[in-house]
């Protein structure tokens, strides 16, 4: 129903030439100002989060309905999806079931009849006539004798369509048609035509790009297809570009005003400190060394982050910026995030740190009162090194005496106000993020344009050969003989449950919910929160704990660990499980972090198909850390073939990368980097698997930019600078608003 893109040459002649800042600055106000936008239709937009009129032009249509590609209902084949369009013969409403009603009706085109069932859509029968002329979209099966779709995308196809063959199908609700969407952004177009192009012109001549106006009509009303590709590759460069413009100027801002530390890369602690190493660095261990080495040695602020998969030894590398503090006459704290993992780094860190001549100390929430006294004491004092450490390190009155750099161990797990109070306590110290959630360099780069990256994916040690095998929960009888065997030979097991209690109230999942509020939060990469797993038919751990000692384990001990417990009842369970006096550990993932316990060969995780790959990798690298065969047990609530197929992906492949890039692949475009991290919200169009080459573009393009006019207040790129600041205000202004 939209008005036809393209004028007439009378038209155009007619036509006053657009006023373009009015035009640009028209996107930002209320849509109300759009023709026909009533009150009514306002309150319907706002249920689509559209409340400005740049809302409306970027409800992107979700597909197309090429009409010039249709098929007739004798060429359409069983089993293919196609367009058929036809005149209706016969509608008729029918309720086989008191609470079910279904619309069917009978589509001729010459050529043959095409039923089509509508399930739930019994206003269809107030909207579709006999004789009216449809075009439906689906996928054709073959039932009763004739082609049928069912629940097809069907849309009228007479004059008010303007004469165009491709319909854009906009997510529209129950107040709003697609017809009526497709109305209002026409209007919406109208009143932005002629409105500025942030692009700088040498950009859109370097990549043959349409311009801003050009590309919002052809997305929404394309001739071709083709044309809807080019004028999304446009839009998705502009808002790749604008993103990664305004985290990298974020990250400047950092040490705006400050004095950062130029760190000594060369000094006698990091040359102990290689000496006192058992074992020699990979090439890509050392590569990562010398990347954030580099970073820390430059006259800026440096903000890098190494992402390695689980056992990739990031730690290692990361001990050596530790080192290069101490050199420099610095200080340097290093945060995990939960007592296990730091009292591990301490156990591990520890005696290579004091190797190299660096004093450290640990300090977490169980340390107790007069010894945190004395280690805050020293630590103030500048007697103190490193400082390992939880969320303790974010107390006032950890206040160390020259620090220059902070070290935060899964990132992932700590809210951006964490991250920011933990560099607080320094001038203006250098920044070293680990994570072992495996993030695509693209997903990287569009999450952390901010940041620069190293990348570490080869094991220094190949360890144990570890199979997984995914069953269902009929088979699951399968994986505790594996795991009674294990007991047999002396070696220990893991159980994972997804929830505690029997009211599902998972405390782990809401503690980490709380942290990751605002930070890279794990849906990025598929990785669900446990908060929302909850389901009749979902093991809780309590109960599995008594039932298997009960049952399945009699013989050995079976004992419970999850993040609501007391953290000294935790350290208790972990020392013993550590120690082999439990054989069987059931747990919710608080084990996914930190846990290190080499005697540890089969693990089970109950309802499988409830977690994302990539936190299902974690998990799995919980066992094979010693020189015995690992066994890795997933076992499925669902039957489905999609279920299975995407748990199947883990019995193929041991590279969390590879995970991760085949868990964004399921996902829609809007779920991917998820509406809570800085900005990423504004993405509407990209694609991190299929856009891999953009974002790397977009990433180059605005370093340069930068780097030639830091503030963007060259006049070419006032335009871009003004989406610039904001995306910014919109990123710090509260969600849901």
């Amino acid at each position: 129903m939209a008005t036809p893109r393209k004028k007439t040459s009378d038209q155009a002649a007619a036509s006053p030439p657009p006023d373009r800042l009015a035009a640009t600055l028209a996107l930002d106000e209320p849509v109300s100002r759009v023709r026909l936008v009533s009150p009514a239709r306002a309150t319907a937009l706002a249920k689509l989060g559209i409340r400005t009129v740049r809302d409306l032009v970027t409800h992107f249509p979700r597909r197309y309905v090429d009409l010039s590609a249709v098929r007739t209902v004798a060429e359409a084949r069983i089993g293919e999806s196609c367009t058929v369009r036809g005149t209706v013969h016969e509608i008729k409403l029918k309720r086989p079931r008191r609470n079910l009603s279904l619309v069917e009706l009978a589509l001729v085109d010459g050529t043959g009849t095409l039923m089509v069932t509508c399930f739930r859509q019994p206003w269809l029968m107030d909207q579709v006539k006999p004789g009216d002329a449809v075009a439906v979209a689906g996928k054709v099966e073959f039932d009763y004798g004739f082609k049928r779709m069912t629940n097809p995308y069907l849309e009228h196809v007479g004059e008010e369509l303007g004469g165009a063959m491709i319909i854009p199908v906009h997510p529209a609700t129950e107040k709003l048609s697609p017809a009526w969407m497709r109305r209002l952004v026409g209007n919406g177009l109208d009143a932005v035509r002629g409105l500025y192009d942030p692009l700088p012109l040498s950009l859109r001549e370097k990549y043959r790009l349409m311009s801003r106006g050009s590309a919002l009509s052809c997305i929404h009303f394309p001739q071709t297809m083709a044309e809807a590709a080019e004028a999304r590759r446009r839009l998705a460069y502009e808002e790749l570009l604008v993103l990664e413009l305004f985290l990298m100027q974020e990250g400047a801002r950092r040490s705006e005003g400050r004095r950062p530390t130029a760190h000594v890369i060369d000094g006698a602690h990091v040359a102990a400190l290689a000496g006192a190493l058992p074992f020699s660095l990979t090439g890509e261990q050392e590569r990562a060394r010398d990347e954030m080495l580099a970073a820390m040695a430059a006259p800026r602020t440096a903000n890098h982050m190494i992402l390695g998969d689980v056992g990739t030894g990031k730690t290692a590398v990361a001990a050596f910026g530790l080192a290069a503090a101490a050199d420099t006459g610095g200080q340097a704290l290093l945060m995990a995030p939960t007592e296990v993992l730091a009292t591990q780094h301490g156990r591990s860190l520890g005696p290579l740190l004091e190797a190299a001549g660096v004093t450290y100390e640990v300090l977490t929430g169980s340390t107790p009162p007069a010894d945190r006294e004395a280690i805050v004491e020293r630590f103030a004092a500048g007697t103190v090194d490193v400082l390992i450490g939880t969320h303790a390190l974010l107390e006032d009155d950890v206040a160390p005496r020259n620090l220059t750099l902070a070290v935060i161990d899964e990132q992932q797990r700590f809210g951006v106000d964490q991250r920011s109070r933990l560099l607080s306590k320094g001038e203006a110290p250098d920044a070293v993020y680990l994570t072992a959630t495996p993030i695509p360099r693209t997903l990287a780069l569009a999450l952390f344009g901010n940041l620069t990256l190293s990348y570490i994916r080869e094991k220094p040690h190949a360890g144990a050969a570890r199979a997984t095998r995914v069953v269902t929960k009929q088979d699951r009888g399968v994986a505790y003989d594996a795991a009674k065997a294990a007991l047999e030979r002396g070696e220990q097991v893991y159980v994972v449950c997804p929830l505690i209690g029997k009211d599902g109230d998972e405390r782990d999942a809401k503690a980490a919910a709380a942290r990751d509020d605002d930070g890279p939060s794990h849906p990025v990469v598929s990785i669900e929160s446990e908060a929302d797993l909850a389901g009749d038919d979902v093991a809780a751990a309590t109960r599995e704990a008594a039932m298997l000692q009960s049952t399945t384990f009699v013989d050995h001990e079976v004992a419970l660990l999850h993040g609501g417990m007391p953290p000294t009842e935790k350290k208790q369970v972990m020392e013993r499980f550590r120690a082999g006096e439990i054989g069987v550990l059931v747990a919710t993932t608080v084990i996914e972090v930190g846990v290190d316990v080499p005697n540890a060969t089969v693990m089970i995780v109950e309802d499988a198909d409830r977690f994302g790959l990539s936190q299902l990798h974690q998990l799995r690298g919980r066992v094979g850390r010693g020189d015995k065969p690992a066994e890795v047990f997933l076992v499925s609530a669902s039957k489905q073939d999609a279920a299975l197929a995407r748990l199947g992906a883990m019995e193929t492949t041991d590279d969390g990368f590879e995970l991760a890039t085949f868990d964004l692949s399921l996902r829609r475009e809007g779920d991917i980097l998820g509406n809570r991290q800085h900005g990423a919200s504004g993405l509407k169009l990209v694609n991190v698997v299929r856009d891999g080459r953009i974002i790397e573009a977009a990433h180059a393009d605005a370093a340069a930019l930068l780097d030639e006019d830091p503030s963007l207040d060259a006049p070419e790129h006032r335009a871009l600078a003004r989406e610039v600041r904001l995306l910014a205000a919109k990123s710090e202004a509260p969600s849901g608003g």
